[in-house]
């Protein structure tokens, strides 16, 4: 089921029902992701609480409009698990993927009251000198329109083929092929405030059970994920051999049973 949720700012972002019961689990996905790639995972997810996703402004079938900036997109989460708490009666359970990894961690910072446990897979609060014309170069270089969804597997699956299959999943069909949900140019300023703005202050202001997970392969500068687990109150550090970035994909029973215990562990 898919409902909307009108934002501060009058955005309509559009919201994944999976199913469960109980306490809200928003799942917040990656950049240039959307709600469904979390398919798997939600289905398992269910066994814990009510589990929905979100699609990010610009991502989806989000509306598409700025600002691209990280405290805009955290607060776009905030008022989406308000509207569940004020539902549930409590505050709920956040799970986000690289960007929506980032974007809760924010959201467990600024709004303690609305999260009780938060994990993060594979993101980091600081990529300044990284550049943003890589990634313009990159994005530039895709064949867009796709002109079969091979193809878009072909274009993101190497050198990790569960990449392709998730991408797969961010396209939509036009008349001329396939083109990806999420503009090019949003991609990038968004990428681009990650190389110029760092985020270490916000970690010391979360209070809640924080899992944070590590690819093997990870996007994250190298020891850095270790050093935001060591600026939360109360955080976990699980690195998980074999797996890329989207490790929930690259080993999903490795992936299952930190999250699962994790969250057991954390049961009122």
């Amino acid at each position: 089921m898919r409902r909307t949720v009108r934002t501060s700012d009058s955005l309509e972002l559009e919201i994944v029902e999976f199913g469960g019961s109980g306490e809200p689990i928003l799942l917040l996905h990656g950049l240039m992701g959307r709600a469904t790639t979390w398919w798997s995972a939600a289905r398992w997810l269910t066994a814990h609480g009510r589990v929905l996703g979100l699609d990010a402004r610009g991502h989806g079938r989000s509306t598409a409009r700025g600002p691209w900036t990280t405290e805009r997109m955290a607060l776009d989460a905030a008022e989406v698990l308000e509207s569940l708490v004020r539902e549930s009666g409590g505050p709920g359970v956040v799970i986000g993927h690289s960007m929506g990894g980032l974007h809760g961690l924010l959201l467990a910072a600024r709004r303690p009251d609305l999260v009780r446990v938060l994990v993060v897979e594979d993101m980091a609060v600081d990529f300044r000198g990284r550049s943003a014309e890589d990634a313009r170069a990159w994005f530039g270089a895709l064949p867009q329109p796709f002109p079969a969804l091979a193809a878009v597997r072909e274009a993101f699956g190497y050198p990790r083929p569960e990449f392709g299959d998730y991408m797969a999943e961010c396209v939509e069909e036009r008349a001329d092929g396939y083109h990806l949900l999420a503009s090019i140019e949003h991609v990038v300023e968004i990428a681009a405030e990650w190389a110029q703005v760092d985020h270490w202050a916000a970690l010391d202001a979360v209070r809640c059970p924080t899992l944070l997970i590590e690819a093997a392969e990870s996007v994250a500068p190298p020891g850095q994920i270790e050093r935001m687990a060591g600026r939360i109150a109360d955080a976990r550090h699980v690195r998980l051999p074999g797996t890329g970035h989207l490790v929930q994909a690259g080993d999903p029973v490795a992936y299952r049973t930190a999250v699962a215990e994790f969250l057991r562990e954390q049961r009122v």
